[in-house]
């Protein structure tokens, strides 16, 4: 866990946006600039993806990722790799200072493994990918991939297998990442309701960019 502060004035952004709670988001950040995911009121995973905005069959992989770290959570100092190998972006400031890379994405069915048959009809971030994928038109059902889970919590017990456990951020804290090539980065702010990961509670997050 690495705690880094930013030097970024939120004034100075070029972009900033606000994804409501349960709701998905696609942008692109070009190399060079600077990424902020904000967690405005704590407790609120963002499931995200990136992708290489010139080649978008380059995309993240969260075992190269962890390979090349030899660390299952992302902090400040992290670099996320491409399936190709290559460098997609740095985590450059971080004051949550532990992100999730094995949780995934909640489904309508692993919703229904997981809880309840009745369960199957709630909103999931593989909606949200398959929504904000299909509305952008660069990106297929074919394209999704394991995600990042910004600011959730999911250990790993002593027999191996995965806790979806309490969060472990708090309100405005946030991460920075700076794009190492032009990135599509898809977002899925959360909308699970059945675990601990958002308290039970999906809220807004902001998105700011600088140059």
């Amino acid at each position: 866990m690495s705690i880094i502060t930013s030097t970024f004035d939120p004034d100075t952004a070029v972009t900033r946006h606000v994804i409501g709670a349960g709701e998905p988001y696609v942008f692109d950040v070009r190399k060079g600039q600077t990424l902020r995911l904000l967690d405005l009121e704590g407790n609120q995973a963002i499931d995200t993806l990136f992708y290489n905005a010139r080649n978008t069959r380059e995309r993240y992989d969260v075992q190269r990722t962890i390979r090349r770290q030899n660390a299952l959570f992302l902090t400040a100092g992290t670099v996320l790799y491409s399936n190709l190998g290559n460098a997609l972006a740095t985590i450059t400031a971080d004051t949550c200072g532990q992100h999730d890379t094995l949780g995934g994405a909640c489904s309508q069915e692993s919703n229904t493994v997981r809880y309840a048959t009745d369960r199957f009809y709630m909103h999931s971030c593989r909606n949200n990918f398959l929504c904000g994928c299909l509305q952008d038109g660069r990106l297929t059902k074919r394209d999704l991939a394991p995600n990042i889970n910004f600011f959730m919590n999911v250990p790993v017990a002593p027999d191996g297998t995965l806790v979806f456990a309490d969060g472990v951020s708090a309100p405005r804290k946030y991460v920075e990442l700076q794009a190492e090539m032009d990135l599509i980065v898809v977002i899925s702010n959360c909308p699970q309701l059945n675990n601990p990961c958002n308290a039970w509670n999906p809220t807004p997050a902001e998105v700011l960019v600088w140059e």
